[in-house]
């Protein structure tokens, strides 16, 4: 309809939707920057409909997925340089990222969301000469996109024609610092260099960690990695550490006296390295140890413990092309776990390989100074040197030699003393 204005108003002689049409071109609008913005049935991702709180998650998980949550609000709220969502799958990425582009999309604004691989296949398809878009056309649209939301960066093929393509995306968007939402469960380390080296630019990009697991599998003890065996050690913790008063010696109840305030004092601050070493088994080792990793885990903290010879046979198995997780993933996961326990070192098979696996676990967690518990039966002279020289560092480990014999729960309670006949 025109409007009734005179000669001299801005809106003379414009047409203008009547008040009765306009929810409806409102709607056909928001429909059309929908198909547009290629989010499909992740129309429905908001940031109302996130769980900020997670599943049955840790208290410190927790926090870090709100952390995830709320920089992900501020972002839509007025997106600037690149944003990069990390985490493994199912972990909220998508939703965050999607919700990010729905919220602008509210607001009027163009957005592209697009998968990596399914960006890759329009841009091949984009070739054909019966295709829709030609390929210029396509580029350009996801190049100088006005906010570009990239899913899933890392599950692409990686032909070289791919990694070109991608590298061309990233320099131009790069160079003109346009908006842009990355999701990936990669490595940052893994990604072709010139696309990572402008994924970490300080001055363009923020990156997102998050730690929680998979949402899609709610309810499932999922917390532990698999390699970890604390489950068969839950029952061990501090409290119950037996000092054996009535059974041995005052001298060996003394030290494991001392043994236990060792334990006690690095489970309350976890920092560098502690050696439980003995000259047997059964006398308390892997108690104190699991201990340490259960009040730990108690309190939100991420902890692996692992059998070393079972550490070892995991990473032989992640060569395997069948396995579901890669070495380097496996073997990257063990050297940066939070607080590592490694139970019963020596008695793996020592095999070339397997010393240098250990020695490659043990450099990069020494000079990281990343907290890790270290349980050993071998005398000290007979570990490679390579690991003995880190583990009697005394300024980063804290050696303790527990000096009882074994304890099974059988033993007989020590006799008391008589003055011996002439």
């Amino acid at each position: 309809m025109m409007p009734n204005v005179p000669p001299t108003h801005p809106g003379f002689g414009r047409a203008v939707p009547c008040e009765c049409r306009h929810s409806l071109v409102e709607t056909e609008r928001h429909e059309k920057m929908l198909k547009l913005s290629q989010l499909g049935p992740l129309a429905e991702c908001t940031f109302d409909t996130f769980l900020a709180t997670g599943h049955g998650l840790t208290p410190i998980k927790q926090r870090n997925l709100k952390l995830a949550f709320d920089a992900c609000q501020t972002y839509a709220q007025a997106p600037n340089g690149w944003l990069v969502l990390k985490g493994g799958y199912g972990c909220g990425k998508t939703h965050l990222a999607a919700a990010i582009a729905n919220h602008r999309l509210n607001l009027g604004h163009p957005v592209l969301f697009i998968n990596t691989p399914d960006l890759l296949d329009h841009l091949r398809a984009a070739y054909s000469p019966h295709a829709e878009t030609t390929y210029d056309e396509r580029f350009e649209q996801v190049r100088n996109a006005s906010l570009l939301v990239l899913d899933d960066l890392g599950t692409q093929s990686n032909t070289e024609w791919a990694q070109e393509k991608l590298y061309q995306i990233f320099n131009h968007r790069y160079n003109m610092r346009l908006p842009t939402v990355i999701t990936t469960n990669e490595e940052l380390e893994s990604i072709e260099i010139r696309i990572q080296s402008r994924m970490v630019d300080p001055s363009l990009t923020q990156i997102v960690h998050i730690a929680a697991p998979d949402f899609r599998r709610a309810g499932v003890a999922q917390d532990q990695s698999d390699l970890s065996t604390l489950n068969l050690h839950m029952d061990k913790t501090l409290d119950n550490f037996s000092l054996r008063e009535n059974e041995l010696p005052r001298a060996q109840s003394e030290n494991l006296r001392r043994a236990l305030e060792t334990a006690r004092t690095f489970a309350e601050n976890p920092r560098d390295w502690l050696v439980f070493n003995s000259v047997g088994y059964g006398n308390g080792k892997t108690h104190l140890a699991a201990a340490i990793a259960n009040h730990a885990a108690r309190g939100g903290e991420a902890v692996l413990f692992v059998l070393v010879p079972d550490l070892l046979d995991h990473l032989r198995a992640s060569f395997n092309p069948a396995s579901g997780v890669r070495y380097d993933q496996r073997f990257d996961e063990v050297k940066k776990a939070p607080l590592l326990v490694l139970d019963d070192l020596g008695t793996e098979s020592a095999t070339a390989w397997a010393r240098e696996k250990l020695y490659q676990l043990f450099n990069y967690r020494y000079n990281a100074r990343l907290p890790t518990v270290i349980t050993t039966a071998t005398p000290i002279d007979e570990i490679d040197p390579r690991l003995a020289t880190r583990m009697l560092d005394g300024s980063r480990c804290t050696f303790f030699v527990l000096e009882v014999p074994s304890f099974r729960g059988g033993a007989k309670p020590k006799a008391p003393s008589r003055a011996r006949r002439k």
